[in-house]
């Protein structure tokens, strides 16, 4: 890093301009060396679905342009940051495929290159100290119409030692940020207040440690969320006094702000966000990134559902809209239960199979029994969306008894329809072969015996076999079960509402 040795902090500052799409930097082109993104998540709580689209963008922009991934983890939040969550990370990422090609690298590892920095700019005079607590600048700037600190310690020359540090904005002027997604953005130097960049015990904050790893790690791209774009005039400001006038700015472009169904952005407090309840929940990885990328990016023909490598090849940042995007949860849903039923049953029975081992099911782990969930995968996968929808669709088979719909059976109590059906069901079930279409025709026999369509008749003796008045296939049910446990069940639904 090459700092300036004397500043002039009443000087306008200058921007390069980036370029708008069609021109260089944004494009790989021979001219421009492959791009260097980063994603650098702060180890601080639950991964955020936010996050991880801004892990997708990063690394789809590397992957078009044959460039670089870094994972970068910005530890340096001792009092919230915990190990637990920096696992958490790499999870996710892991989980989403989203590979990092370097890193991760730890901020808290780093303080010697922070320090470095800090030194120069106090040596050339971009930085003072300050002692002004929280409570006395809010005392002293209560009434002022411009919000922030009012550079009270400016001028009075604190030494460095035991004192937050401050970044000394220029009193005219505009710092100008051009963003590859926002275009042309503006910041006032008059609104902006002098930053601080390190703590009274020395500890770096985030706008100076990042501009610091940036340059270090030679980054070309800041892919990021809308909610930093106020920090990237700081830390074009700190870039510059380190690097010069001339400095060589990385492309910024700031991702829209994720909003739920009231157009409020997404809240941990508040919304579903965290990535690991979707994880648990059953997402396809490949379909909950397809989601993602679709949260602020399209296709250029509209199209919704790609495989990765076909988002790979299309995606653009100069496509990504500026408009905040709605995090649907429905219409996510939807493209996992397309991704679903559009598996081969090998993959599906694959791709289950290894979550039901680590999910929460009313069975013990003993009592899954992979060849009758080889023969049962195929009946349900036409009928779920996420994979925590198969445990109610194949408990039954790996229960004693199955799990009653309380309501549903309460229906048929006392109903002399449903006792006489139950009855007749378990008659002819108990000699009849045991085949599917045997199933099947016995029952379509006893439905017109009763005057009633299959779909009436077959009700109470699907609640007697699964326990529930929606399923997989009744007779293919029935059939992969065995007699022993069909008539079993039906005996108990009719002793239950015989006696209630």
């Amino acid at each position: 890093m090459q700092g300036n040795k004397t500043h002039n902090p009443d000087s306008t500052s200058s921007s390069r301009q980036i370029s708008r799409p069609g021109q260089s930097p944004t494009q790989d082109t021979p001219s421009n060396p492959a791009p260097r993104v980063r994603f650098a998540p702060s180890p601080t709580g639950y991964f955020h679905v936010g996050s991880a689209r801004t892990a997708l963008f990063n690394w789809l922009y590397a992957r078009r342009h044959q460039g670089t991934f870094i994972l970068r983890i910005e530890d340096t939040d001792k009092e919230r940051g915990k190990e637990e969550w920096t696992e958490g990370i790499l999870s996710a990422l892991d989980w989403l495929g989203l590979h990092y090609d370097e890193g991760p690298y730890h901020q808290s590892e780093r303080t010697s290159l922070y320090n470095e920095a800090l030194s120069k700019l106090w040596d050339a005079g971009f930085l003072y100290a300050c002692n002004c607590t929280r409570e006395e600048v809010l005392e002293r700037t209560r009434n002022n119409q411009t919000p922030g600190y009012d550079g009270h310690c400016r001028d009075l020359g604190y030494s460095r030692s035991g004192h937050a540090l401050r970044f000394k904005v220029p009193r005219s002027g505009l710092t100008a940020v051009t963003d590859v997604i926002r275009g042309n953005v503006d910041f006032p130097h008059q609104a902006m207040e002098d930053f601080v960049v390190a703590k009274s015990d020395g500890s770096p904050l985030f706008v100076l440690a990042n501009v610091v790893d940036d340059i270090d790690m030679d980054i070309t791209h800041v892919i990021r969320g809308e909610d930093l774009l106020p920090s990237t005039p700081k830390a074009i400001l700190i870039w510059k006094a380190l690097q010069g006038e001339d400095a060589n700015l990385p492309v910024f472009a700031h991702l829209p702000m994720l909003v739920n169904e009231k157009r409020q952005k997404l809240s941990k407090r508040r919304d579903p966000v965290a990535l690991e309840s979707y994880r648990l929940k059953g997402y396809i990885p490949d379909a909950f990134c397809n989601y993602l990328a679709l949260l602020g990016w399209s296709h250029p023909s509209g199209k919704e559902i790609m495989k990765i490598d076909e988002i790979i090849s299309t995606f653009s940042l100069e496509d990504v809209n500026h408009s905040p995007a709605f995090f649907d949860v429905v219409k996510m849903t939807h493209i996992n239960g397309e991704y679903i039923r559009s598996m081969s049953t090998a993959d599906f029975i694959d791709v289950s199979s290894k979550w039901l081992e680590e999910a929460e099911a009313p069975w013990s782990r003993d009592r899954f029994d992979m060849s009758i969930y080889t023969r049962i995968a195929g009946l349900i996968q036409e009928r779920v969306a996420t994979l925590s929808e198969i445990i109610p669709m194949i408990d039954f088979f790996l229960l004693d008894m199955p799990i009653y719909d309380d309501n549903a059976v309460s229906v048929l109590d006392g109903n002399p329809e449903a006792i006489h059906l139950l009855e007749t069901a378990l008659e002819r079930f108990s000699g009849c072969d045991w085949e599917t279409d045997v199933l099947h025709e016995q029952t379509a026999t006893i439905a017109a015996e009763y005057d009633l369509k299959l779909s009436k008749a077959q009700a109470p003796i699907r609640l007697a076999v699964t326990g529930k008045k929606v399923g997989p296939p009744l007779f293919e049910s029935m059939s992969i079960l065995g007699r022993e446990k069909v008539l079993q069940r039906l005996q108990e639904l009719l002793y239950r509402i015989k006696t209630n």
